[in-house]
């Protein structure tokens, strides 16, 4: 059966544990036996929902020591927003009921490389539906360039489009799904977007909303 609904806050400090875990090379490997699987056959009760980037390195089980019916997952090239991840993402939320969404993006991001270059006439133009993808993480580019060049810095730099990208991302969400946003403001919903450092393996909270003890800290 069903396990009793955890709150925002407690399924998050759980993430942020099992994240720890993974960090210092001490994964307990949860839920992952045969029992859990047979266990699952009938039904599923996600602890949380993660709309994520699809890059190979980011396995959202394994990186936040999680196994299986833990996570209800979204991914795609960039996690940037569509139809078919906000009716995705409402469905975890109104049909399973997880009291949290991670966003997660990270550094060394395909996307976000392909986003940046896409003004230079040197480089080949994007097959169109990548390009589709790769549009959305414009915006975050553009502000980027604005900020350097006003400071003197005519360098882009590829981690500051990311987290740029990430807070559109949570954003987008939010102006897209009034479902979201409304369980957000009854105080049953949070979403955190989160950065993955790829060499430490850590998550780093970025920005938070809705009713969580945890502050978000720097990326």
């Amino acid at each position: 059966m069903p396990t009793e609904r955890r709150t925002p806050d407690q399924v998050w400090r759980e993430m942020q544990r099992g994240n720890a875990r993974f960090v210092s090379g001490e994964p307990q490997h949860p839920r992952q036996d045969v029992d859990r699987r047979a266990e699952l056959a009938g039904h599923q009760s996600p602890h949380a929902a993660l709309f994520g980037c699809s890059d190979s390195r980011l396995a959202a089980e394994i990186i936040f020591d999680k196994g299986l019916g833990d996570l209800f997952v979204v991914r795609n090239a960039g996690q940037v927003i569509s139809d078919s991840v906000i009716g995705s993402l409402e469905y975890a939320v109104a049909v399973l009921k997880v009291p949290l969404i991670l966003v997660l993006g990270h550094d060394e991001c395909g996307a976000v490389d392909a986003a940046i270059a896409a003004d230079d006439p040197d480089v080949a133009p994007l097959p169109p539906h990548i390009h589709r993808l790769v549009e959305q993480i414009m915006p975050a580019v553009e502000r980027v360039r604005h900020a350097g060049l006003a400071s003197g810095n005519k360098t882009i730099d590829p981690l500051e489009v990311a987290r740029e990208h990430l807070r559109d991302t949570v954003s987008a969400l939010f102006t897209a799904s009034e479902l979201i946003s409304d369980e957000v403001a009854a105080g049953t919903l949070a979403v955190v977007g989160a950065n993955y450092r790829l060499r430490e393996g850590r998550v780093v909270p970025d920005v938070v909303v809705g009713q969580l003890s945890t502050a978000p800290g720097a990326a």
